[in-house]
């Protein structure tokens, strides 16, 4: 890895940050609060939440055995793939580089921030190439995005390809781990000690079923994650989800169920769907979903959509021709979609 201060856009190296009002008087007893301008009324909901989510990062590093220091919490975890480019990235100079077919915000987040993005195609059984993704670096690219297991195409990559690529490229390693919780590989935010260039991105739309919370994580260095801090906007995760988080973490067992209903939910469903006439290839999946080559997909979609089914018509996305990738729901719906789709002429 190149010394973390040259691949730092300078600017942000010497960023003041901004500097919270909680801040200044943390680690002692407080009861009355003039320092903010808030509003005296309405408790707790007039307080400005704690801006570090301390007590969450906490409670939130034993469930992911990783230091709370290792942890930043943001809105979604498109904020953090939106502060990698912020942090690391300077537009119209440096460039990333990405796998095709993948996660649509990491193109977008380049497009706003005017970076480079370099899309590398995946190989027709969607496995990684390595060394095709590092043929396209060069001397100005800061990041590497990875999505494993990935999404739209469902596969997690070995890990031995990816640690390859963290050992190998200079750069920002990210590897997105939004949908590993449904793969029992090793999730890569446990060895954040052995790369130093790693970010991780987890989030709680998925397992969690808390999309609505708008809460993703970063696992990181803790000098990476310091950078995180001094650049996001100064309370970036609200109380209420804060709330609604160290809730969730609290019903672990609950949560532990869904996870194993979903799975023996995906492995009923697949098979089913690959009886269908319909059903040319269904892609091998590491996540709650699936995706299906199918006859017509197209015309599938919209025949779905007016029996009130939504999946998602993945045909225009690279290698994912008359594809459909199709989210595992709960038994009734998986029940509901397979007959929608038996009836199908």
């Amino acid at each position: 890895m190149r010394p973390l201060q040259e691949l730092v856009r300078t600017n942000i190296w010497n960023l003041t940050p901004y500097s919270c009002a909680r801040d200044e008087f943390k680690g002692r007893a407080a009861s009355v609060f003039l320092d903010a301008n808030e509003n005296p009324y309405n408790g707790p909901l007039n307080r400005y939440p704690d801006p570090l989510q301390e007590a969450l990062k906490e409670k939130l590093a034993v469930v992911k055995n990783v230091a709370p220091g290792h942890i930043f919490l943001g809105n979604g975890s498109d904020e953090a793939i939106d502060l990698v480019y912020r942090i690391f990235c300077e537009p119209k100079e440096d460039n990333v580089v990405a796998i095709a077919p993948t996660y649509g915000m990491y193109g977008v987040c380049a497009d706003i921030n005017n970076v480079e993005y370099r899309a590398v195609p995946l190989n027709d059984d969607f496995t990684l190439d390595a060394d095709r993704l590092l043929a396209n670096t060069d001397e100005h690219t800061k990041v590497l995005w990875l999505c494993s297991p990935n999404n739209p195409t469902g596969n997690a990559f070995r890990r031995e390809t990816i640690e390859r690529l963290l050992n190998d490229f200079g750069g920002i390693v990210v590897v997105d781990e939004a949908y590993s919780d449904f793969c029992d590989a090793r999730p890569f935010r446990l060895d954040l000690d052995r790369f130093p260039n790693l970010i991780v991105l987890n989030t709680f739309s998925k397992l969690w079923a808390s999309a609505a919370i708008r809460l993703g994580m970063a696992f990181a260095s803790e000098d990476i994650i310091g950078l995180f801090n001094r650049v996001k906007y100064p309370y970036n995760v609200n109380q209420l989800t804060q709330q609604q988080a160290l809730k969730m973490l609290d019903d672990l067992p609950h949560v532990n169920q869904w996870r194993k209903t979903l799975l023996s939910e995906r492995a009923h469903l697949l098979p089913a769907v690959a009886e269908l006439p319909i059903c040319k290839k269904i892609f091998p999946t590491d996540a709650n979903f699936f995706l299906v080559r199918v006859t017509d997909a197209e015309s599938i979609y919209h025949y779905l959509i007016d029996r009130g089914i939504v999946v998602r018509n993945r045909s225009r996305v690279q290698l994912c021709g008359n594809c459909l990738r199709i989210t595992i729901g709960t038994p009734q719906e998986n029940n509901i979609l397979l007959g929608a789709l038996r009836q199908y002429r």
